[in-house]
C-alpha cells in the first residue's frame, strides 16, 4: 500500500479516548474514531508512558483505530502527532525515541493498514503489559495501591 494513501492511525496510549488527555482532545479534532482495534506487538511499562514493540507472534496491543476527518489535513495533523511523540527531535533534546511505521490493524469490521508509533529504544528490565491494554493495566495498578 502506498504510504501517502494511508490516512489512519492506531493509538494505544495517551491518545486513546479513555485517557481524556489534552493529546486526545487534539486527536479528536482531526481524527474520527473508526473502531476498537488491535495490532501484533508487545507493550511495556516505561513508567510515564507505554512502549510498543512489533512482533510476529500472536501477542496483541489493544487500542483504537482513527481515520482523518479531512484528507487534506492529514500531513499537518501527522506532523503534530510526530512532534507529540518526539520523533522529529534530536536524541540530545529528547531521550525518548519513537518511530512511525505502517502496521496491519485488526478490527471487527476487517483488517486494514494504519500508522503506529513504535518504541525505538531498549526496554530491558521493564515490565511487560501482558494484556496488551494499557488502560486495563493502569486500572489494575491503581487498585493495588
Amino acid at each position: 500500500m502506498n504510504q501517502t494513501t494511508v490516512h489512519q492511525i492506531f493509538v494505544y496510549g495517551s491518545l486513546r479516548s479513555g485517557f481524556n488527555s489534552s493529546a486526545y482532545e487534539y486527536i479528536s479534532r482531526y481524527f474520527q474514531l473508526f473502531a476498537p482495534a488491535k495490532v501484533r506487538g508487545l507493550l511495556f511499562d516505561m513508567g510515564e508512558y507505554p512502549a510498543a514493540l512489533p512482533t510476529t507472534d500472536d501477542h496483541f496491543i489493544i487500542g483504537e483505530l482513527y481515520a482523518i476527518k479531512e484528507e487534506d489535513e492529514f500531513g499537518w495533523a501527522l506532523e503534530q502527532l510526530d512532534e507529540y511523540e518526539g520523533i522529529n527531535e534530536s536524541p540530545e533534546d529528547s531521550p525518548i525515541s519513537f518511530r512511525r511505521d505502517l502496521v496491519e490493524v485488526f478490527t471487527e469490521k476487517g483488517n486494514t493498514t494504519a500508522w503506529i508509533y513504535w518504541f525505538n529504544s531498549p526496554v530491558q528490565n521493564k515490565p511487560i503489559i501482558a494484556s496488551g491494554d494499557v488502560l486495563e493495566y493502569l486500572h489494575q495498578q491503581q487498585q493495588k495501591k
